[in-house]
């Protein structure tokens, strides 16, 4: 398998770069945070970006690289297979937290460690930024969950209201650098 790493530019962020790019998501279980403690709970459902929520990506992508942050991306016969991002600033002087905003792989090249690439380039992206730790807002299935354990990412010591407020079924997380 001949996978391309590279970082996206603003200006070649757009729709059509996302043609080839497959996100549903099935999810049947999904580690939640209830009475101070986690739990696995039944939550099925499908996962799956709309026309809209496309849109707000490609903007969002388009604002971190323009604005200092990473956009870096995995590429299989130059078509977009995932892709990472971190935010250009430092939040918590204490914990010296910088937003991981966004990491996903097509669902067709799930497992072939392209997930763990990217998110390794975004751990030494944010160390030479000054951080200290990555921080996460992740969805809650549980392989998602799985993931990010196996990343070495554990609840956040500090969360992030703004995150928790947009996603509040979201597990708020870090990762050290």
């Amino acid at each position: 398998m001949n996978i391309i790493y590279r970082a996206l530019q603003e200006d070649e962020i757009c729709r059509e770069l996302f043609n080839s790019f497959i996100r549903r998501q099935i999810v049947t279980k999904c580690r939640r945070k209830e009475n101070n403690k986690w739990i696995i709970k039944d939550d099925p459902f499908i996962d799956d970006w709309s026309e809209a929520d496309y849109q707000t990506l490609i903007s969002c992508l388009k604002n971190t690289a323009a604005s200092g942050g990473f956009v870096y991306a995995a590429f299989q016969d130059n078509k977009l297979k995932g892709f990472v991002s971190v935010e250009p600033d430092l939040f918590n002087e204490k914990q010296k937290y910088i937003d991981l905003s966004s990491i996903h792989v097509s669902s067709d090249m799930r497992g072939h460690g392209i997930g763990k690439t990217l998110f390794e380039a975004a751990k030494e992206w944010a160390k030479s930024k000054g951080a200290q730790k990555l921080y996460i807002s992740a969805h809650s299935a549980v392989e998602t969950q799985a993931f990010y354990k196996a990343m070495g990412c554990t609840e956040a010591q500090i969360y992030n209201l703004k995150h928790v407020e947009a996603e509040p079924y979201d597990c708020q997380m870090e990762c050290k650098l």
